[in-house]
């Protein structure tokens, strides 16, 4: 017989929440395994003792931590998904005929409370995660990851040119004193005019060089955007920053440290878009290293990639006393081709002999201390491959980074089997938590506006990740493993008395056979 439902609500019913969701439901283990009371102190400070009652901040961070679990882009989101979700009540504390707070007090609240706080959520999964040993604190992968503000390119406008322009200063100088002269003429103020509107066309004339056939230069309002020449009205932390193959847009920039043990995140924060990885490396491992010894570990080893590959980064690396393995950028060469150097004096000697003494100490442009070594003109005037190695020059010159020993010193370490196993547990460690905090926790894009807010979301994400690996994680069972171990140990001892036995046995029957060989 055919059965059909037919369903009429019903006007009273008994209902309870908790017996509707299984013993073995995320949420309910994670609700029993994450511990926020200690919110109710650390967020005291930003509430007065008058007016209505804010939302709970255990309720708070709740939401915000469904939002990354369930990869959801929006405070209006994680509302819609809690309030049709009963797993996500329970976790919430509320029952089903609870109104649930308004979207937009997730969006003020985050912006009551300081970084102090989501950073002492991130440190309190963290520290669960180091008591249930999944962190060793020794070896630390760190890699970086843009991510898209919340801003548009429309958003951009052109800064003013005030500085770097000497001329054009010099042409308001000029429209100044002609303004306020008595016998000034109208030819003069267009002159002048004249003369500043080419001061700022010389200023961005290297753009047009820089910006060609770029993504995002299809117009003329868009063909020159740059951090140099352009800020963003909406969000004046975002930077514009590109990758190979993918149009420019506004970003934050993700540096994230994971740890090799269990692959969980000891440390994340929010940086420039517009930053090296290599600018960013001193700041990460001093926070690592100081989150890490608030709970008892030893940072000795960090792996990253090419970008992050600088003097300052080496320097930060040696003053640590931690051993990098970071592979020396593109530009670095570990010798000169017909010249060898010689630290004890110094200096460089060329294939003929000749020696390229030490100079002077110059600096570049963006700030890098270069060291210039320089031969005589008398040595060279004679040489029979000046052609070749100076051509019309009078002397050779070589420049040295003042960095060069540490380069050296990285380039020797890279050549060693270690350094080789090395660069694929930083592949399997570091990329793969990087593309699950983009693509399945909600850091393809930060919902907020301003470096301090995007710091918070990463905080958060972060957070959520290793929570997902805290309640995954099972420990081993000591006993047994060691019942696992006294086995092997049986085993290898049987076959060892095996083999003697039989040893025995053989030359036994050896020494036998001889004698009576001997007696007959």
């Amino acid at each position: 017989m055919q059965g059909k439902k037919h369903y009429t609500e019903k006007l009273f019913t008994s209902f309870q929440l908790s017996a509707h969701v299984p013993q073995d439901n995320f949420y309910r283990r994670l609700n029993d395994a994450l511990g926020l009371h200690w919110l109710y102190e650390a967020t005291r400070k930003y509430y007065g003792r008058e007016g209505h009652p804010s939302i709970d901040p255990v309720v708070f961070f709740k939401l915000i931590l469904i939002g990354y679990l369930e990869n959801l882009g929006s405070d209006r989101r994680i509302m819609a998904t809690a309030g049709m979700r009963l797993d996500m009540l329970y976790f919430l504390g509320y029952d089903l005929d609870e109104q649930l707070p308004w979207h937009s007090t997730l969006s003020r609240t985050r912006q009551l409370y300081g970084e102090e706080v989501f950073k002492e959520l991130f440190v309190t999964v963290l520290k669960q995660c180091i008591e249930k040993g999944m962190v060793a604190g020794r070896r630390q992968a760190m890699d970086s990851v843009l991510v898209k503000a919340n801003a548009s390119m429309d958003s951009l406008k052109e800064k003013e040119i005030i500085d770097d322009a000497a001329v054009y200063a010099t042409a308001l100088k000029q429209e100044d004193e002609v303004a306020g002269s008595n016998d000034s003429n109208d030819t003069d103020a267009t002159t002048v005019t004249s003369q500043k509107h080419k001061a700022v066309d010389q200023h961005h004339a290297w753009k047009e060089k820089t910006y060609k056939g770029q993504p995002g230069a299809g117009d003329e309002r868009s063909r020159f955007v740059s951090n140099h020449t352009h800020y963003s009205t909406t969000d004046k932390d975002a930077r514009v920053a590109v990758k190979p193959g993918k149009p420019r847009q506004l970003n934050y920039l993700s540096q994230v440290s994971v740890d090799t043990a269990s692959h969980v995140i000891t440390q994340i924060q929010a940086d420039y878009a517009d930053k090296s990885d290599s600018q960013c490396l001193p700041s990460l491992l001093a926070s690592t290293i100081s989150t890490l010894k608030q709970q008892g570990l030893l940072v000795e080893e960090v792996l990253a990639d090419a970008g992050y590959s600088s003097g300052e980064a080496l320097r930060s690396l040696e003053e640590h006393n931690v051993v990098g393995y970071i592979p020396n950028f593109g530009q670095y060469k570990p010798s000169r081709e017909g010249f060898t150097y010689y630290s004890d004096g110094d200096y460089y000697q060329c294939s003929q002999g000749k020696h390229l003494p030490f100079k002077k100490l110059t600096t570049t442009s963006l700030g890098y201390g270069i060291k210039q070594y320089r031969s005589s003109s008398k040595d060279c005037g004679t040489c029979p491959l000046r052609s070749e190695c100076i051509g019309k020059s009078d002397f050779k010159k070589i420049d040295d980074t003042v960095d060069k020993p540490l380069y050296d010193k990285m380039h020797h370490r890279m050549q060693t089997p270690k350094a080789k196993q090395m660069k694929k547990l930083r592949q399997s460690t570091v990329e793969p938590v990087l593309g699950t905090l983009v693509n399945f926790l909600a850091m393809k894009r930060v919902n907020t506006r301003g470096i301090a807010l995007a710091n918070k979301c990463m905080l958060t994400a972060a957070a959520c990740y290793n929570l997902k690996k805290l309640l995954r994680f099972k420990a081993t069972n000591v006993n047994a493993a060691v019942i696992k171990v006294l086995k092997k140990t049986e085993n290898v001892i049987q076959k060892v008395l095996f083999v003697l036995f039989t040893t025995a046995m053989l030359l036994g029957r050896y020494y036998k056979k001889k004698h009576l060989i001997h007696y007959l």
